[in-house]
């Protein structure tokens, strides 16, 4: 058992002896990079003075209690003053732990756990090993533990004792810029004295930012505060005043990145590093650890520069997909891309962090590309649209095509191939019938697919899907167009149209749910059966029809409600608590149909000899609107009816023991689950530690770059004092008070509140029912929060940028959906939470 064990004997590979940062000085220092020396007290050490499974049941207090009031034994008291003695002659260390869980890819646990500078003797030496020990049960490194799911009672602590650098200058620098993503820049921040000064944030250092030969950004801090080491041992703050000059040559910032640049290529990754430099002008690196916030980069082949759109987040999911999700998804987009383009193999379907991207790369590389998508995502996410329009000037991204012919056949050819022109006809002609044919696909499609293999039925009963449903709906939304140019119309008037709109599945789903809500009210076996926490029989037939739909739902690996009903019995018991009869989801949708329906007179009065046509049009336009949520719906169908064969796959590798339950087989693809042979276990444990990481993500970029960067961080737009901006969705204007939402399941939300949520899918909407008005961070005027925000009626503002976090939950805002927006009133009010809001 090693008690200690010098820098020059550690590697990577020793992660559970020496914890992440000694395991990391040992790899710089093997690799030849200017690391004071140095040795590590190892978690051997550490096990034999704490008992980390009766500390893990105590309270953070009396852990660290325990730790400070045992006794270290001689044995280790003897290898740390030996350590110690090697390194001179009653030399300044700094005595930093060094945790089994730091330093990871995943969590840098950067601050959690406690550092002594400047210690001077064999006694101060082995105290501050001892303080660093009990600094593992801090509350914020308890904390910070329980945030990244990392068990408290397989957590060990080592020590690094190493020379002090008796610093002219230090700080931090990242290999990669930490704001904006980009691989490419190297970001230093230093000032004066120790490096502590900068780490810890209590001065305001000078910036530097390099981006290859060349500093491309230099900020100058005050530098007011300097933290010095004393004679005989410790440090002290001193104030200095305001500097205004240069702490740095351009000379040691260069040679700076040059350093940077070594640690990077030998780690392979982007890192986090502390550095010094000396009197002498001689240059130490004290620390590196991986940057854990970097969003990781797709596959780029080529190594040129590509643009990625990220699609899941325009779908409204922040959380990874998983990966048999995924997997459904690369046969949807072989299909997607031999329809529209003639090639099944397109590289424009990425993935990274778990998350479906589309290289848009030759999109905006094309005139017609760059007119037809931004238009596309201004009414779909038009946060996206507008970062994407940011890249038009970037020479990377330069138009190299402007004739808008071949985009004019491709899309005359589908046209014609999936018969456009005669089925948009008919809606306009006969739009009641255009209705009951959309809605006889749902039986075509499972018939189908059920007659298929899994991937066959993804690439043939999805895409297809869309052309032949979205010219009726198409049509309706042209007829409101049309209005518009016919009559002048107030903000918000034609979004009043569409209010209450018929032949909305979404909307039908929600309604079933406020009748099951009554039927169990007014039924008291049922309610009694419902409070004890039992199923009524109304709940299996609202399951038997809607059991396919979920949270996430377009993730084919997550349970349908027919598997875990929990959140509709959420969204039950809140309706149960709904005594207001005008506020009832009944009553509130047949009042914005009154009003589309009043809007639509007020129209036609307002044209006067064109009112016969605005009514014709409108008259469409309620009738066929609807349809928009219904091709969404039918591949949600096909997933339900898919994941059940799925699952089956999945109980046979349980009985053959390769599994250790069904609902793994979704951390598999369709290859892995028809393999014949092996042990698939291990490989799920491993995707699920991955999926678990990522859902701890709190950070998705909606554009990245290939060089890494997020053009949203490097271009913000043009703030506006006061109010939070964002599109304007659907008309009206709610004050009341604000609850944040970061996940529907388990969500509480009180009649009247207005929700604020990242973003929206049908399993949010039955939220919508009870709230008085809806803000969001993502979406357009025409997404899917939209669309029934203003069916229901409620003021609704989308794209706001960082919503969640800067609206707190119980501060009274104000909404108004016709100007797009947001105003905070003042501070937040107690409101009771659950543990998914926020």
């Amino acid at each position: 058992m090693a008690l200690t064990i010098g820098f020059k004997s550690i590697d990577g590979s020793m992660l559970a002896t020496v914890g992440g940062k000694a395991a990391n000085l040992g790899e710089l220092t093997r690799a030849g990079l200017p690391v004071p020396q140095g040795f590590c007290v190892t978690t051997d050490a550490y096990r034999a003075v704490v008992q980390a499974g009766d500390l893990a049941g105590t309270t953070p207090d009396n852990a660290r209690r325990t730790v400070l009031e045992t006794p270290v034994p001689q044995e280790i008291r003897d290898a740390v003053v030996a350590g110690y003695r090697e390194l001179g002659d009653a030399v300044p260390v700094a005595v930093r732990s060094s945790a089994t869980a730091e330093d990871l890819p995943f969590a840098s646990f950067a601050g959690q756990q406690d550092t002594f500078l400047n210690v001077v003797g064999e006694d101060a030496v082995v105290d501050a090993v001892r303080r660093c020990w009990a600094s593992l049960w801090t509350d914020r490194a308890v904390s910070y533990r329980e945030t990244n799911g990392i068990d408290h009672t397989t957590t060990y602590l080592a020590v690094v004792v190493q020379r002090m650098v008796q610093s002219a200058v230090s700080g931090v620098m990242f290999t990669a810029n930490p704001v904006t993503g980009t691989r490419d820049q190297i970001v230093i921040d230093a000032s004066p004295g120790l490096g502590e000064a900068v780490v810890s944030g209590a001065v305001n250092p000078d910036h530097f930012v390099v981006d290859g030969d060349e500093i491309v950004e230099k900020r100058l801090g005050d530098k007011k505060f300097v933290i010095r080491s004393l004679p005989g041992g410790g440090t002290e703050h001193v104030e200095v005043g305001e500097s205004g000059d240069q702490c740095l040559t351009d000379g040691q910032v260069h040679a700076l990145a040059v350093l940077g640049r070594k640690v990077q290529a030998h780690y392979g990754s982007p890192q986090d590093t502390e550095w010094a430099i000396d009197d002498d002008g001689e240059l130490h690196l004290t620390q590196a650890r991986p940057i854990t916030t970097l969003f990781p980069l797709p596959d780029n082949p080529d190594g040129g520069a590509h643009a990625y759109f990220c699609f899941s987040l325009a779908q409204g999911l922040e959380r990874p997909i998983t990966p048999m999700g995924r997997a459904a998804f690369r046969e949807i987009a072989k299909s997607a891309f031999e329809i529209v383009i003639g090639d099944p193999a397109s590289r424009s379907y990425v993935e990274a962090g778990g998350r479906i991207f589309f290289d848009v790369t030759k999109v905006l590389q094309s005139r017609v590309g760059r007119e037809f998508v931004t238009r596309l995502l201004g009414v779909m996410e038009a946060r996206s649209s507008e970062v994407l329009k940011g890249l038009f000037d970037d020479p990377r991204f330069a138009i190299r095509s402007s004739s808008p012919t071949p985009a004019l056949k491709r899309v005359l050819r589908l046209a014609r191939r999936f018969h456009v022109p005669v089925t948009a006809v008919k809606a306009l002609v006969n739009p009641e019938k255009a209705v009951r044919t959309a809605l006889l696909l749902e039986r075509e499609v499972l018939e189908k697919s059920a007659n298929l293999s899994i991937e066959q039925a993804l690439r043939q009963c999805t895409v297809p899907v869309l052309p032949r449903l979205a010219p009726t709906a198409l049509i309706g939304f042209a007829m409101l167009g049309l209005v518009g140019k016919v009559v002048k119309t107030k903000p918000g008037e034609l979004q009043t149209v569409l209010r209450g709109l018929p032949n909305n599945i979404t909307t039908e789903m929600d309604m079933a749910m406020w009748d099951l809500a009554q039927e169990i009210r007014h039924d008291p076996a049922a309610l009694r059966q419902f409070q004890d926490g039992e199923r009524p029989a109304a709940l299996d037939r609202f399951l038997a029809r809607w059991g396919h739909r979920a949270v996430a739902e377009i993730d084919l690996g997550l349970p349908r409600w027919s598997d875990d009903p929990a959140h509709v019995i959420g969204v039950v018991r809140n309706f149960l608590l709904l005594e207001d009869g005008q506020a009832h989801p009944d009553a509130v949708f047949a009042r914005g149909a009154a009003e589309a329906e009043a809007m639509i007179e007020t129209l036609a009065r307002r044209a006067r000899g064109r009112g016969w046509f605005v009514r014709f049009a409108l008259r469409r336009t309620r009738l066929l609107a609807g349809l928009r949520e219904y091709p969404k719906y039918l591949i949600i169908t096909l997933f339900g009816a898919l994941r059940k064969r799925i699952a089956e796959f999945g109980a046979r590798l349980v009985a053959d023991g390769r599994l250790d339950t069904a609902d793994d087989v979704f951390f598999l693809d369709f290859e892995e689950m028809r393999s014949s042979q092996g042990d698939l276990r291990p490989l799920v444990a491993a995707r699920r530690e991955v999926h678990d990481r990522e859902m701890r993500r709190r950070h998705i970029p909606r554009v990245l770059l290939s060089d890494g960067t997020e053009p949203e961080a490097v271009h913000h737009g043009t703030p506006v004092e006061g109010d939070l901006v964002g599109t304007p969705a659907s008309a009206g204007t709610i004050t009341g008070v604000a609850r944040v939402v970061m996940d529907p399941v388990g969500a509480h939300l009180e009649p009247g509140e207005i929700l604020v949520a990242p973003s929206t899918d049908p399993g949010w909407t039955p939220l919508f029912l009870t709230a008085g008005g809806l803000v969001m961070e993502m979406g357009g005027a025409n997404s899917h929060g939209a669309v029934v925000a203003r069916e229901y009626g409620i003021p609704a503002v989308v794209g706001v940028r960082e919503a969640v976090s800067r609206i707190r939950t119980g501060e009274r805002i104000t909404v108004d959906g016709s100007t797009g927006a947001v105003t905070a009133l003042d501070r937040p009010v107690e409101v009771s939470q659950s543990p998914v809001d926020a």
